[in-house]
């Protein structure tokens, strides 16, 4: 009987513990469940605008923040390139905050004033930026955005003096420095963006490394320098010396041996989707589309690669070359459903339809 009463014991005491076992399951699974706000996020990053929206709305249904909401639902639409509809939400976000400046206004702002450029709107974009500087006045990205707004208006004297402030608060920042030459390269001002590298050069000729040596001389065109410089770092395991050193040699004409760079960086790291598209790119030159074609595809498949657009129509590019026109049109067909505004894509479907 002694024995029948302890295993009665032990199996009341293993119920209970089952029971609160599950129960703290159960919680966990709660706890786990993400909410429609961060799915919603998780597809935008995806680029599944669409499924995100649907994600959003159910929030909205829920009670989940609308502020973030908001803010999620402009982004979605940004990738949708659907910039009034980006606006109206991002403008949303801002007014939610009550009054309050918070870091995520600065974020709104930035993407409300990309909005605002995008929908043909650049004084308000200007507005956007006046509105972060204000705030905090040392902001060298803003100065760098705004000048671009002002530069695309045709007003480069007032680009140029955002471009100064901007250097004036990091004269060190290498990146800036080449990002204000290609916009001042891409207005017609090449000459101009030639002496912002110039005089950052010979600022910072002690302790400039060979990297941005290199990669300030390959925007300079002086690609013979730029290989010396670059050639002493390891391409084979430095994502940016192999990109540049790649660059350079494509601009030398020797495709063969820019594609070896790439390719022996790709046997280290596979996470790296621009040297992917720069093999690609290369073996397109060479003729060996279905090697392009496989490059292309190996970047698509890296998650978050921030370069998708050109991926994909690349991807069409090298089936178009393949002589598979089919798959090339397909593949066209939902390419402008993601980026409608594509006009040069617009004017290749018409061609990939009539093959």
């Amino acid at each position: 009987m002694a024995g029948q009463g302890g295993r009665g014991q032990c199996t009341r005491r293993c119920a209970a513990l089952l029971f609160m076992t599950a129960v703290l399951l159960m919680g966990c699974g709660a706890q786990e469940q993400l909410s429609y706000t961060k799915q919603g996020m998780n597809a935008v990053e995806a680029l599944e605008y669409e499924e995100a929206l649907g994600y959003f709305e159910t929030g909205l249904d829920k009670g989940e923040d609308k502020r973030a909401i908001y803010r999620g639902m402009g982004l979605a639409f940004m990738g949708m390139t659907h910039y009034e509809d980006a606006v109206l939400y991002l403008e949303a976000a801002l007014h939610e905050s009550g009054g309050r400046v918070e870091d995520l206004d600065f974020d709104l702002n930035y993407y409300l004033a990309t909005a605002y450029f995008r929908s043909g709107r650049p004084q308000d974009a200007v507005n956007a930026y006046n509105a972060i500087l204000e705030l905090r006045p040392k902001e060298k990205d803003a100065f760098y955005l705004r000048g671009y707004v002002k530069l695309s208006q045709n007003n480069f004297e007032a680009a140029q003096k955002d471009f100064d402030a901007a250097v004036a608060l990091d004269g060190k920042d290498y990146d800036q420095m080449i990002r204000i030459y290609t916009a001042l390269e891409e207005y017609g001002y090449k000459e101009a963006g030639m002496v912002y590298l110039q005089k950052v050069m010979a600022q910072n000729e002690k302790s400039i490394s060979d990297y941005d040596m290199g990669r300030m001389c390959y925007y300079m065109g002086d690609y013979e320098k730029a290989r010396d410089y670059l050639s002493r770092l390891e391409s084979s395991k430095d994502y940016g010396a192999a990109l540049y050193l790649g660059r350079t040699y494509e601009a030398l004409g020797d495709y063969n041996y820019a594609s070896g760079i790439y390719a022996a960086f790709t046997e280290n790291d596979q996470t790296r989707a621009e040297i992917y598209n720069q093999l690609g790119l290369c073996r397109m030159q060479m003729k060996d589309y279905s090697a392009a074609l496989e490059a292309f595809q190996a970047a698509m498949n890296i998650e978050d690669n921030g370069m998708m657009q050109s991926l994909k129509f690349n991807e069409i590019v090298a089936y178009e070359y393949m002589g598979d026109f089919k798959t090339a049109s397909a593949l066209m067909n939902s390419y402008l459903k993601s980026y409608p505004d594509d006009a040069v894509a617009k004017r290749e479907y018409e061609f990939l339809r009539t093959r």
